[in-house]
């Protein structure tokens, strides 16, 4: 491989994106016990490791160079447009699709957050708007922006990796949190998790799931 490589080697610009973007993720999702601590851990290493490529290191760029033979004259930072050959087309074209996935999962993580925080303060059960459409917006937020991110955009070796992992655990994590759910509600939470989806809306309420994504 003898093209130079570009869009890396800012380590400053690398440093700032990680400190700004985790210190969103425990902000907002505020871990408090040990497996939310491990659940954000997967998320942070899935940070670190996508923004340390897309401006630092590109080591999936040069791991495929090297162990697969991907030296071409278009040969870019982001994967997508070295392996289409079409250079910084590519490279906007997954840009642009991986900003939308990426805004739509914030507005859908923000806004489950705000419903969720006003239901705790008030001890009820909040079973409308997106929760009318999946019982955990908030990680299905959190699973969009990442995909648009870490897959779409500037897609990694460990970003791809971690990418069904962090579903995974969330999907675990959610698992235990319903379990506390029906302790406190009862049959009115199994009336309610038999009802709604568990991360995505059925096929007809999409519509309206990505209508709300519009952060208010």
């Amino acid at each position: 491989m003898n093209e130079n490589i570009s869009h890396s080697g800012v380590w400053g610009l690398a440093l700032i994106m990680i400190v700004i973007a985790s210190w969103v993720l425990y902000r907002f999702l505020a871990p408090k016990n040990w497996k939310e601590w491990a659940s954000a851990g997967v998320v942070q290493a899935f940070i670190i490791a996508l923004y340390a490529e897309m401006y630092g290191f590109p080591l999936t760029i040069y791991f495929l160079a090297r162990f697969f033979g991907l030296d071409r004259v278009e040969l870019n930072a982001n994967l997508w447009s070295s392996l289409l050959n079409i250079g910084e087309l590519g490279m906007m074209i997954s840009m642009i699709v991986g900003y939308l996935l990426l805004f739509v999962g914030i507005g859908l993580f923000f806004k489950g957050w705000k419903q969720v925080h006003q239901a705790r303060a008030s001890g009820k059960l909040v079973t409308d708007g997106l929760y009318a459409l999946a019982r955990h917006p908030q990680y299905s937020g959190l699973f969009i922006a990442l995909f648009g991110e870490g897959v779409v955009h500037w897609p990694t070796i460990f970003s791809v990796g971690l990418m069904p992992l962090i579903v995974f655990v969330y999907y675990r994590l959610s698992l235990s949190e319903e379990k506390k759910m029906i302790e406190q509600f009862g049959q009115t939470y199994r009336d309610y998790r038999q009802a709604v989806p568990m991360f995505f809306p059925r096929m007809s309420d999409w519509k309206r799931w990505i209508s709300q994504a519009e952060v208010e």
